[in-house]
């Protein structure tokens, strides 16, 4: 199966050609592009993308902070979204991205996609400026990267959802990017690398805003790029804007991870299997 637009050619090396783009955008390491994929797989993906709202097993947020659906790892994909996801999970695309980004630490992929795979955002839906969360709720490895393909075609401008990357002190957006069909936004993950589409989505009733989120991570990260500690998403308020964000409860399991060794965690896991 052709992934890749046929003009791209050596996907590793595409990555050292966009690097120096991708390091020095604004306002954190981010780049988009388009007609990423081969158009005929990528279509089959779209025109098979489920209704996540009449599915079970999906996880629905309905919140100030955000109004979306979630799939839960793979089991909602179609077959060719299932390809899709793996081969973006592959050697070549791990490759490609140490490339562009120039983290050094080995990247890893994440096969159980938490908090990735499938999202759908319904017309008045939403999701508030964030950083994300920092470590795999599982291997506790080191979030480093997002992908996302958006998979919406003829999305016109004024259905609006469009992907916002904030600066530190939220007083503006710095890109805002159209989610349309066969367009790809990647960006590194920090505490400081604030993104969302904060505004209600006004698209027509019969439609959705569908995109597919890739997670990458390593073990060890810089300590200038977040708090030590493992935290769930972090919204963060636009200047001006009263009430935008609404205060994240603190779990039970965050206040466990902060105050218990990592290694003991480790070894409460492997007792408890």
């Amino acid at each position: 199966m052709n992934y890749l637009n046929k003009s791209i050619g050596n996907i590793v090396s595409l990555g050292k050609e966009k690097h120096d783009e991708y390091v020095n955008a604004s306002p954190f390491p981010n780049i988009v592009i388009d007609n990423f994929f081969d158009e005929e797989m990528l279509s089959k993906v779209a025109d098979e993308f489920p209704d996540l709202s009449k599915l079970k097993d999906v996880k629905a947020y309905d919140n100030q902070n955000e109004k979306k659906l979630e799939g839960k790892g793979e089991r909602h994909f179609s077959e060719t979204g299932r390809l899709l996801a793996h081969y973006l999970n592959s050697e070549p695309v791990l490759q490609f991205l140490q490339e562009l980004t120039g983290i050094k630490e080995t990247l890893l992929p994440d096969p159980y996609f938490d908090g990735g795979g499938y999202h759908e955002i319904k017309p008045g839906g939403l999701l508030k400026v964030h950083a994300d969360f920092n470590k795999h709720q599982s291997t506790m490895l080191d979030r480093r990267i997002n992908l996302l393909v958006y998979l919406n075609k003829d999305w016109e401008e004024s259905f609006g959802g469009h992907f916002e990357l904030w600066d530190k002190e939220m007083t503006s957006a710095h890109r805002k990017v159209l989610p349309i069909f066969n367009r790809v936004a990647i960006f590194s993950t920090t505490d400081y690398s604030f993104h969302g589409h904060p505004n209600p989505l006004t698209c027509p009733e019969d439609r959705s805003r569908k995109s597919m989120a890739l997670y990458y991570y390593t073990n060890g990260r810089p300590k200038s790029e977040l708090n030590p500690k493992a935290h769930a998403t972090l919204f963060k308020g636009r200047a001006g804007v009263a009430n935008d964000v609404s205060k994240e409860p603190v779990t039970f399991k965050e206040i466990v991870v902060d105050l218990v060794p990592p290694i003991l965690i480790k070894a409460a896991k492997k007792i408890l299997r």
